[in-house]
């Protein structure tokens, strides 16, 4: 499925309480003349109503791979698009973050170029250095950890989760707690990844979860990759990309993914589904989400940003049982969706740690590099 390299908010404090047509030249002005193409905040921007006024007037936005079962964003989008009455166009639903980046230089100066991207944080600082991004600060900037942002605004974490064990309790009669347990010979040809790590964020984080299990480290991540290596050659992996349809299938009974979408999409499916987090490994992680700086629909992508940290957008998220960003802060405003924050799959006890942008750097190298020889394409 689409997710690729999901990058990780290093901070305490949000520890997991955790197209069609368009404007085509990125021109549109807000109603204080401003470019909004250049705006950096809704300020900048000639204010919310000026900003809502010139999205409707672009009346498009180019989404990239954004599937309507992954954290609610099928409902995320809906209420966008009946909020603003702005269409939502988007393009290859099950990609990947490559494919959000090959998209931002193959169509650019199209009007179906991406608008927004929702990437995993590696390939967003990647893209960050590239040029590829705009920088724009949301309302609710200020309130999202220093660790969780980049300083100039080109890409801001937004929702995450845990990896996780998911199975099938008719299929997996002794449910498996650990990494270590995977290994176990009653497991054959059952468990699955979500898509390959060199390109999928999910299976990136699946690989680093298994490397914490095993003796590494943030640092090394290669004892990761021999597990999996291991777990090929003891016949237990099944090499697909895991998603809901091979759960319901039969073909991968046990899934490694991420919490949020075991129970918004497999569970929901498959309500029998089980989900544990690893005992012997926690990790944790958020997406980031960014601007393209060539965006087709600049006033449309800058709403959508406005949008998904507003109140309203963190509860969407936190619906599909992802953690939000501002959980924190929705908790300490009373402003949390309540039910939804009680269904949250429990958190590991202790504190949350998560690797740099150096050591996710190298990991992704390591994972590219030996990856293929070790368990295959």
């Amino acid at each position: 499925m689409r997710r690729t390299m999901i990058g990780m908010a290093v901070v305490a404090a949000a520890a997991m309480v955790l197209t069609a047509c368009g404007s085509g030249s990125g021109t549109a002005s807000g109603g204080s003349g401003s470019d909004i193409a250049k705006a950096t905040s809704v300020t900048e921007a000639g204010g919310m109503d000026a900003l809502v006024a010139a999205a409707k007037k672009e009346g498009t936005l180019n989404t990239i791979t954004l599937p309507a079962n992954w954290a609610n964003y099928g409902t995320i989008i809906k209420t966008f698009e009946a909020k603003y009455g702005i269409t939502i166009d988007n393009a290859n639903p099950d990609g990947s973050s490559q494919d959000e980046i090959n998209a931002v230089k193959q169509l650019r100066g199209q009007d179906r170029a991406p608008d927004v991207l929702d990437l995993g944080q590696s390939f967003a600082i990647q893209a960050s250095k590239d040029g590829l991004l705009a920088p724009y600060k949301v309302a609710s900037f200020d309130k999202i950890p220093a660790a969780a942002k980049d300083a100039g605004g080109t890409w801001t974490s937004d929702y995450g989760g845990y990896v996780s064990i998911g199975y099938d309790p008719a299929k997996v009669p002794n449910p498996p707690t650990s990494f270590a347990d995977l290994l176990k010979p009653e497991y054959k040809n059952m468990v699955a990844i979500n898509g390959n790590p060199t390109q999928a964020g999910a299976a990136f984080a699946a690989v680093y979860a298994a490397a914490l299990a095993n003796g590494g480290s943030f640092d090394d991540i290669a004892p990761g990759v021999d597990f999996f290596k291991k777990l090929k050659a003891a016949g237990n992996f099944v090499p697909v990309t895991g998603s809901p349809a091979t759960v319901q299938s039969g073909q991968t009974p046990i899934l490694i993914w991420w919490d949020y979408l075991q129970e918004s999409s497999v569970a929901s499916q498959l309500p029998s589904w089980k989900v544990v987090i690893p005992s012997d490994a926690s990790y944790a992680a958020y997406y980031s989400q960014a601007i393209n700086a060539t965006a087709p629909h600049p006033a449309a992508a800058r709403l959508w940003e406005e949008f998904l940290y507003s109140v309203e957008g963190q509860n969407l998220w936190l619906n599909g049982s992802a953690r939000p960003i501002l959980l924190p802060d929705l908790v300490k405003d009373g402003t949390v969706d309540a039910a939804a924050n009680a269904k949250l799959p429990p958190a590991p006890a202790g504190e949350v740690k998560y690797p740099t942008d150096a050591q996710q750097a190298a990991a992704k190298t390591i994972v590219s590099q030996q990856w293929a020889a070790a368990v295959g394409g």
